[in-house]
């Protein structure tokens, strides 16, 4: 058995338009970097690979205006009834010309071009000549440097031919492989421009871009080592003196890390920073639950000047896979269930707008998957980022399918493909693991190394079948096969199913063995393919296959008891519409007993099924058998431990009588970017509100407003639609105009219906609007204590001296200090050494300083500039754990100071605090704080700059006040 342990720090690499912030500490740096989106208003034609479209002077007057993501052609549900072959030797096998005209402006800076996908040969031409081709694949992002091809301050001509014909030389081609490959400009493209001085690309070479990783993460005491390689690429004639500044940021914006390095780089060198710190303070874990993202916020700088930018996101978290308890994340087991998820949508294909990617993650995270295996090729990384932000973990894979070729070429960009995958999307917080293999063939030798080589962090799996033969995890660290029935295991290693059934039953080998990691089902969503035999291959109107929704993310009814099994909330759902062919009914819930009522009379009181298939699962379903049908209402009614009653019901339906309309808007908003799609659900109903599941009837869509009904008038069978499960669905694309839209659904015989919705402004062309902001205070800890006190890397002393003036020069905060002041002549302050306290922090709060007065105590800031400031205090009574082995033991002998009375509460109070004058903290006692916080106050204040800042410390009961350590902060009134 091989125990794999996974420790690291996972970053999504964004880079972000700059500007400047005003009166913060730190802003965005005002630096040489540009990122705008160029999705809108592409030319474009279809077709004539021969032709000589790039030239300057051809009119693409009559072109089609499009805009990204793009697809070649619309495609029905029913593949436009082409009966095509696996190998896909001639669907939407096209290529697509492309032309924009781009402004770029004055100066010396980088030119670039960059594409997040397209399918899957690109050239590209600038004002007529060649710059260069993508020949690796249509699944991973790429670029081009086009400084020397454009015309600065001019008007630039950019032509791409986007090239899908079928290549044995790019994998997955040539096939055969279950899915379809659709065509197009299909993610967003960006112009880039830099300073000649600038990070480079993540996939331009393997120590290219921003790599961060964290070679420990402490999930019991919270903290984390973090190591950030940044390159830096010189593109200027001359050597340049480079400095680096990171700054990791929480999720309001304040730096907690700051690191800084300096390198001369020298003409044409591309230079990799290596920067390595850590946290130790209030460290938040990513988790499922708790998807805390911090930033990293990476500025470099020549003589001074901020001439390039770029931000990142992280997440913080341990994971391991343990050949005794599983998967463990953050030392605490969890089962992996999720499902596989094509990227394709219906009509569109592969274009599928950023929205649509967050959507399909947020309807995972409404059933409870906390993972997603992106099949068979690398995702959008809107995709990613969404995972990031909802918590859910990625299994992600290089474009195969079963075959492999016997062709170095074909070897070469499927490695290529691999390396540009990972180093794109290696800084994520949700992927775990990579797919080292070919689907349903095992692992692959070459596949695993170059992944290790690129990310020696992650988990690698095979991605075996039974019918391949006896499978292992091999040289991978996952045994991950394809479990559709009997396997073969010999249980000496954890098995992962990759890929595997769905429902209760499915699940449940899955819960009941923690040998068995996880289950990742086929698949999230019905998909286009020409597999030959699966059981709509000659449907007339739908061939979409699989999918525990429909293609149109529409869910099946038997998907809801996930929702039971893997969410806590309460939970009852009725499976079957109750109709005259109703002969059992399956509730679905989490509670502990349910009773079924037809129209009111009690039919059946049970418990969840104790068949033995459903072993393991904490909510198996509830099975009502043998019903005799009446019609009406049946309702099912759940009890729950906490005494919590839940109930749902179902009526007969009546004849068909209305639409209702649903617009899917929750969690995302409606973009009048012209490429944009809102998911619209149009649903049959009687007089009662009831859906009718089995009708016939079309239902016709149409917009008001700026936008348009995907697929009208396109003779693909979209609009009017049929229904599925009472409902037809409709893609509606957004129009380049904010304001308010109406959809109509109409048919024949039924009641019409109506609903509005908002597009909001386009603020994505640039990520300036994205950005936000950063707060880098200036911070000094001090320890205070006699001369015998122990100091911690970090700390700064103030030893301190019963009989004498006692005054803290900061080192930060130039021209200020600080001084202790008795509340009253009537007072006395004792100074006290170490005394060897047990806990984080101990020798901070294991010496220090007691005041007995009446008054309090007194910490006098002295010069502060005006401003606002935190103070963080540290307030513990110590005794000491010395033994023979303590040098200072001798010290007990003599001191009294901790054995004076203290007070068990101290308030904090001050006329320059905002808000409140005075706070309460508590104090902590005693020599062993291992697993207990100290006693800690925090305030936040103005200085005018002129005046000293008096805070002042004082108990209720005249006994002395506990002072050990504080942290003074520059602050922003938030």
């Amino acid at each position: 058995m091989k125990p794999i342990v996974i420790l690291f720090l996972f970053i999504n690499l964004c880079v972000i338009q700059n500007t400047n912030s005003q009166n913060l500490p730190y802003g965005f740096p005002d630096t040489d970097r540009t990122k705008v989106s160029l999705n809108q208003g592409w030319k474009f034609h279809l077709g004539d690979p021969e032709a000589k479209y790039f030239e300057k002077e051809v009119d693409d007057s009559s072109w089609k205006t499009v805009n990204v993501p793009h697809t070649l052609e619309l495609t029905s549900l029913a593949l436009d009834g082409l009966q095509d072959e696996k190998t896909q030797l001639v669907f939407h096998r096209k290529v697509g010309w492309y032309r924009k005209n781009i402004t770029v402006g004055n100066g010396n800076k980088k030119v670039f071009l960059e594409f997040e996908g397209a399918h899957q040969v690109t050239n590209l031409w600038v004002n007529g000549k060649h710059v260069g081709e993508h020949a690796v694949g249509g699944y991973t992002p790429f670029h081009f440097d086009i400084t020397s091809y454009i015309n600065k301050g001019q008007e630039n001509q950019i032509t791409l031919l986007v090239d899908n014909r079928r290549n044995e030389m790019i994998p997955p081609d040539p096939g055969p492989f279950d899915y379809v490959k659709f065509s197009g400009l299909y993610r967003d493209v960006y112009l880039v421009e830099t300073n000649p001085v600038h990070v480079t690309f993540n996939w331009e070479t393997l120590n290219s871009g921003v790599n961060i990783t964290t070679p420990t993460i402490d999930p019991v005491n919270k903290n984390a080592t973090i190591n950030i390689k940044t390159a830096v690429k010189n593109e200027k004639q001359a050597e340049v003196d480079c400095e680096l500044v990171t700054r990791i940021l929480n999720k309001e914006g304040i730096a907690v890390l700051r690191l800084v390095n300096n390198k001369k780089i020298q003409a044409g060198e591309e230079y990799q920073f290596n920067q390595i710190g850590s946290l130790e303070d209030n460290v938040q874990l990513w988790g499922i639950d708790n998807p805390y993202l911090y930033r990293v916020n990476s500025v470099v700088k020549i003589n001074g000047k901020e001439i390039d930018f770029v931000e990142t996101k992280i997440g913080l978290r341990k994971f391991e896979q343990d050949p005794v308890r599983g998967f463990l994340l953050n030392n605490e087991p969890i089962e992996l269930i999720g499902a596989n998820r094509h990227q394709q949508y219906p009509y569109i294909g592969d274009a599928v707008p950023n929205a649509l990617h967050y959507k399909d993650m947020l309807q995972f995270k409404e059933y409870g998957f906390n993972i997603m295996r992106t099949a068979h090729y690398p995702q959008d990384n809107a995709l990613i980022e969404a995972c990031d932000e909802l918590g859910i973990l990625v299994y992600e894979e290089a474009p195969t399918w079963i075959s492999i070729s016997d062709k170095d070429e074909w070897w070469n960009n499927l490695e290529k493909s691999a390396r540009t995958m990972i180093r794109n999307h290696r800084n994520h917080a949700s992927i775990v693991m990579w797919g080292a293999g070919v689907n349903h063939r095992g692992y692959v030798p070459r596949v695993h190394n170059i992944i290790k080589q690129e990310d020696p962090t992650r988990l690698t799996a095979s991605q075996g079948a039974r019918w391949t033969g006896w499978q292992t995890s091999g040289l991978t660290d996952i045994n991950a096969n394809m479990l559709y029935g009997p396997f073969i295991w010999d249980r000496s290693e954890p098995m992962f199913a990759m890929e595997g059934r769905t429902g209760a039953a499915a699940v449940a080998p899955f819960k009941n063995d923690p040998l068995m990691t996880g289950l990742i089902s086929w698949t999230a969503h019905a998909y286009y393919t020409f597999h030959p035999t699966h059981d709509k291959a000659n449907n007339k109107i739908d061939r979409t296959r699989s999918g525990m929704m429909t293609i149109f993310r529409y869910p099946r009814p038997e998907l809801e008891w996930y929702k039971s099994e893997l969410l806590p909330k309460p939970f009852v759902s009725i499976q079957e519409d109750w109709s005259p062919e109703t002969k059992e009914i399956t509730v679905h819930s989490n509670a502990e007993e349910v009773e079924l009522f037809l129209n009111g009379k009690l039919l059946e009181k049970t418990q969840p099924s104790i068949d033995t298939i459903y072993k393991g699962l904490e909510h198996a379903p509830f099975h009502f058998k043998n019903i005799k049908y009446g019609a009406g209402k049946i309702t099912a009614k759940a009890f729950f431990k906490d005494g919590k009653i839940l109930e749902t019901t179902k009526e007969t339906a009546g004849k068909a009588y209305a639409i209702k309309l649903e617009l899917d808007t929750e969690g995302r908003q409606f973009t009048a970017d012209g490429s944009d799609i809102l998911m619209v659900y149009a649903t049959v109903i009687d007089r009662k509100g009831n859906t009718v599941p089995n009708t016939n009837h079309l239902i016709k869509f149409a917009v008001k407003g700026d936008g348009s009904v995907i697929g009208d008038n396109a003779s693909i069978n979209a609009n009017p639609m049929f229904t599925e499960y009472g409902v037809a669905p409709a893609l509606i694309r957004a129009g380049n105009t904010p304001g308010s839209m109406t959809i109509t659904a109409k048919s024949k015989g039924l009641k019409s219906t109506s609903s509005t919705v908002t597009l909001v402004p386009n603020s994505n062309n640039t990520l300036l609007n994205n950005a936000k902001p950063v707060y880098d205070f200036t911070k000094e800890r001090v320890d205070l204590g006699a001369s015998d006190q122990l100091l911690q890397f970090g700390w700064n002393p103030w030893y301190g001296a019963d009989d004498a003036k006692n005054t803290y020069t900061f080192k930060a905060l130039k021209g200020v200090n600080a001084t202790i002041e008795k509340g009253s002549e009537d007072g006395i302050n004792r100074w006290l050494g170490e005394m060897n306290v047990i806990g984080k922090y101990g020798y901070a709060y294991g010496d220090g300083l007691i005041s007995l007065d009446d008054k309090g105590v007194n910490l006098v800031f002295n010069n502060l500039p005006k401003g606002t400031y935190k103070l963080k205090t540290w307030h513990h009574a110590p005794s000491s754990n010395s033994d023979l082995m303590d040098p200072n033991k001798d010290k007990l002998k003599s001191a009294t100071i901790h054995k004076l009375p203290y007070e068990k509460k101290i308030i904090i109070s001050s006329e320059s605090l905002i808000g409140k004058k005075q706070i309460e903290t508590k104090v902590t006692a005693g020599k062993e704080m291992q697993w207990e916080s100290p006693g800690v106050g925090e305030v936040i204040f103005t200085s005018d700059g002129i005046k000293p800042v008096k805070i002042n410390f004082n108990g209720k009961g005249n006994k002395g006040v506990w002072l050990n350590a504080f942290e003074l902060s520059e602050w922003k009134n938030f």
